[in-house]
């Protein structure tokens, strides 16, 4: 039998067509108020300059602002906490973005933190990961609640089954494990220090690949009838995760490109929306 593909680019289409009709209706209730994203991007990263210009592309085809902040790469700690104290102010900014990664002299957890959790809809900060872990109210890190939202989708069913998240960064592989955690399922978190990998990886009725390295999970690792995410891209449209045979092994899968990537800023695009409800509101 034939893997199911989770296709996340159809789903993420369906998400925006009703971001617009939510967006509308913020206009309507606020004398014509939009929400905004604002993106603050650090340095001239080429695929930081993508991602950002990507993210503003998802903004006008909902009918939603953005604000674009492009900052030298020499800017210091200081003075980016400072932008982002002036974004956190701004009654007309609803989502702060902060591009990852930030040049390295640059303190990129105290400037994650130092966004509002009202308008922290990336997911970075310390206080929405902890709040989202506890079963609270939070806006989940991007990609994790996307893929979450695949999963929902496809009816694929977390309760009891083994779930095996390779990758622990802060703001994919913990806030995953955390939110199949939650759903139930039983977790093992695998980084580089892991040791048995393949046999890990082969326990998994849920296999995540979050680790950021071109096809390091082989397609022989996988057991049978997995779910299979593929959260890694690369360049070549190559994946965390071997691809070929994939489809003859996996129950299901989400395909690299278009799996989870456009759901991460669908994600990202519905979360700006609810917080623009949230703050418009009060």
């Amino acid at each position: 039998m034939t893997a199911l593909v989770l296709d996340g680019k159809t789903l993420a289409r369906n998400i925006e067509k009703t971001l617009i009709t939510r967006i509308e209706a913020i206009k309507a209730h606020s004398n014509g108020k939009t929400p905004i994203l604002a993106t603050i991007l650090v340095g001239d990263d080429p695929a930081s300059a993508t991602y950002v210009r990507m993210k503003g592309n998802a903004c006008e085809r909902v009918c939603m602002d953005s604000v674009r902040v492009h900052l030298p790469e020499e800017t210091t700690t200081v003075e980016l906490l400072a932008k982002i104290e002036e974004l956190n102010k701004d009654p007309n900014v609803h989502g702060i973005l902060l591009q990852h990664p930030v040049p390295r002299h640059v303190d990129e957890r105290l400037c994650f933190d130092a966004i509002d959790a009202r308008k922290d809809v990336d997911g970075v900060t310390c206080l929405g990961f902890g709040r989202m872990s506890m079963g609270e109210s939070a806006f989940g890190s991007a990609t994790p609640a996307g893929i979450m939202n695949i999963l929902k989708y496809y009816e694929i069913e977390l309760e009891g089954k083994n779930a095996v998240v390779v990758g622990r960064s802060p703001i994919l592989g913990k806030p995953m494990a955390m939110m199949l955690l939650n759903q139930n399922a039983t977790v093992t978190i695998c980084h580089s220090r892991t040791q048995n990998l393949p046999e890990i990886v082969k326990t998994a009725d849920i296999l995540v690949g979050a680790v950021g390295q071109p096809e390091l999970i082989k397609t022989a690792w996988i057991k049978p009838g997995a779910v299979v995410i593929d959260a890694g891209y690369h360049p070549g449209n190559i994946g965390d995760i071997e691809k070929e045979g994939l489809a003859e092994v996996a129950s299901a899968y989400t395909p690299v490109p278009g799996g989870v990537g456009p759901m991460t800023i669908a994600t990202l695009m519905r979360q700006t929306v609810e917080s623009a409800e949230a703050l418009l509101r009060n």
